[in-house]
């Protein structure tokens, strides 16, 4: 979804370069593959071999929670931006929340450049609401990818945008996308199932509610046993960073690896699995009972000593 994405706003704008977020992961195609977040910084390779350099010289990288860096970014390549790809909550080496007002403007210097914005929402989209993290925080892009989570888990890849973009893709218009799984009859059941039960249920109020007791709760466990560690989260995602709460992508990398490693695996034994890395979030569902969660804060308080 996100190659096809950046495709697209290559295609409407005219323009070859597009800015990403370090830390922020955009699927393992070659141009996302740089200062890229999720196992490929768990695995020591945030920029993947194999990726002529050819690919990624269209590809600018600017850190999280810095609007004067995006600004410089953007002016700098003004007439060949094409877009800004990002997700709106560091997901993949977090979580990692904006800081008061860096959507918003993101959101006006890229409207100011005539530069397309498009949210990454694999991971927030369904998630922090019914219309994600754009609902959430009330910031709306120029263009949306989804992924599994709206097929209930089944593979399915969207990609959403204004129409004046989005009519530039085949055969409406000269980009071309296509793939092996498009307009999967199972996938496209899944996702109208997966919006009829979010709906019935309520899930994202019964989510944000213990979302918030279960982040308390680990924050009183970090508090209880006096470590340096600090607890980071929104709606249904939380995390212990082992070390000061981060705000980009540099400052994650300083958390204590080798102590969460030993962690994760106490916690394993435990019957607790967790992310096997410091740098993937952890998310409640409605399958996770009260009773799952205390016996998670408990064998936090345990395995944390």
């Amino acid at each position: 979804a996100t190659m096809g994405a950046l495709r697209t706003a290559r295609g409407f704008t005219g323009k070859n370069k597009f800015i990403k977020i370090e830390g922020g992961f955009h699927g393992a195609h070659e141009a996302a593959l740089v200062k890229a977040g999720s196992g490929a910084t768990t695995l020591g390779t945030p920029d993947s071999r194999g990726v002529p350099a050819d690919f990624t010289k269209h590809t600018l990288q600017v850190p999280y929670n810095n609007i004067e860096a995006m600004t410089q970014a953007i002016e700098a390549y003004r007439d060949d931006v094409a877009a800004v790809i990002m997700e709106p909550v560091l997901g993949n080496i977090g979580p990692i929340l904006p800081e008061k007002g860096y959507l918003e403007d993101v959101r006006k210097v890229t409207e100011e450049n005539d530069v397309v914005l498009i949210f990454d929402e694999v991971i927030t989209g369904f998630r922090l609401a019914m219309g994600g993290a754009q609902e959430y925080f009330g910031v709306t892009p120029d263009m949306t990818t989804l992924g599994k989570i709206l097929g209930g888990g089944f593979h399915i890849g969207v990609i959403g945008g204004k129409r004046e973009i989005m009519e530039n893709i085949s055969p409406a218009g000269a980009v071309y996308q296509a793939g092996t799984f498009n307009g999967s009859p199972v996938s496209m059941s899944a996702g109208l199932a997966v919006i009829d039960t979010l709906k019935k249920e309520k899930v994202h109020e019964k989510l944000e509610t213990a979302g918030n007791s279960m982040r308390g709760a680990l924050s009183d466990v970090v508090t209880d046993l006096g470590l340096d560690y600090n607890v980071s989260g929104i709606a249904s995602m939380f995390k212990v960073f082992f070390g000061d709460l981060p705000h980009n992508y540099e400052e994650t990398l300083k958390c204590d690896t080798g102590k969460f490693k030993l962690f994760f695996i106490k916690m394993l034994k435990d019957g607790i699995f967790l992310p096997p890395s410091q740098y993937e979030t952890n998310f409640l569902s409605l399958a996770h009972s009260q009773d799952d969660m205390d016996k998670t804060v408990e064998a936090y308080h345990r395995n944390l000593k």
